[in-house]
């Protein structure tokens, strides 16, 4: 079903869940290319920009977290745009769909900023990056909360529970990482002028300010994915620096108790020995043992050996 918001010459179409008569009404009336068409069909879609005499076709993506609210998805967002319409189509990212909504229900009220945003495509287009790019800005805030969560929990959590956070963050990181890359380069084209827009107004500083916004999100990703390295290794560390405690203790015990275990092993033989016949045997052996076990302990110590 196509939905439409409009305010003069100007319309955004909004289309969730495109059909076949969708698609030739948008091949019918507006004749995009037959490839931009196929691309809206499929699904993961490489970030691109094609650019035609009378529109552009924009496949672009944003991050969102899944139901359990714990893994970090990606969403296609396709969009056809031209001097007097903006065109959104497919399972877009929800903030797509809340925009639209909220600019119809403004237009119905005259909203003035609006208005304002809706005069031209290229202000409209522009609108809808910037609430992409804050809704991504705040996915970002949290994983870098979750990174200092790691960094406090590290030193005092059972090992099993921080492995499972670092996992996931390390993964909703990279994936963060590996979307932002080929992006960054499309938006530059809009701040340099490659991408000129309809509107023949100065958007400069608009585009500019999406370039910026996302530059600082992706030197986020970049210090979050650095900082998760680097309490991966510190964990792994803590990790070994505990086993090897683990078996000093053992090793310890264990040079302990060995020499008592001779000393009982042979007095469990059924051979002569010294002061077995004596009737005070039992506790000078036991005198003995004490006395070997405190020299240990003493040596082990002036060893630094604990």
């Amino acid at each position: 079903m196509i939905e439409t918001a409009q305010y003069k010459d100007l319309k955004w179409h909004h289309i969730s869940d495109a059909t076949e008569d969708d698609y030739r009404f948008l091949l019918d009336t507006y004749h995009f290319h037959p490839l931009d068409i196929e691309d809206c069909r499929g699904t993961n879609q490489r970030p691109k920009i094609d650019e035609y005499d009378n529109y552009y076709f924009l496949i672009l993506h944003f991050p969102y977290f899944d139901k359990g609210n714990k893994f970090v998805r990606i969403k296609e967002v396709k969009i056809f745009w031209g001097k007097d319409f903006i065109i959104t189509l497919g399972k877009s990212h929800w903030v797509v769909k809340k925009v639209f909504e909220s600019i119809t229900e403004d237009l119905a009220d005259d909203d003035e900023q609006t208005l304002e945003h809706f005069k031209t495509s290229d202000l409209l287009l522009y609108r809808l990056l910037d609430r992409l790019l804050a809704e991504t800005n705040t996915l970002i805030t949290r994983i870098g909360a979750e990174v200092d969560l790691i960094n406090y929990d590290i030193f005092s959590k059972k090992a099993r529970s921080i492995i499972e956070q670092i996992s996931i963050t390390r993964r909703n990181i990279i994936l963060l990482n590996t979307t932002f890359k080929p992006q960054l380069r499309l938006f530059h084209q809009f701040e340099s002028g490659g991408i000129k827009g309809f509107s023949g107004e100065e958007m400069e500083d608009y585009w500019g300010d999406i370039l910026d916004q996302y530059q600082k999100m992706f030197d986020s990703v970049e210090d979050y994915g650095e900082l998760i390295a680097g309490l991966a290794q510190t964990f792994d560390s803590l990790q070994a620096n505990r086993s090897n405690e683990i078996m000093t203790v053992l090793t310890l015990f264990s040079s302990t108790m060995l020499p008592l275990t001779v000393i009982t092993g042979m007095y469990g033989m059924n051979v002569a020995l010294p002061l077995q016949e004596h009737p005070q045997a039992f506790w000078f052996i036991l005198l003995f043992m004490l006395l070997a076990t405190l020299a240990l302990i003493f040596f082990f110590k002036r060893r630094n050996l604990r």
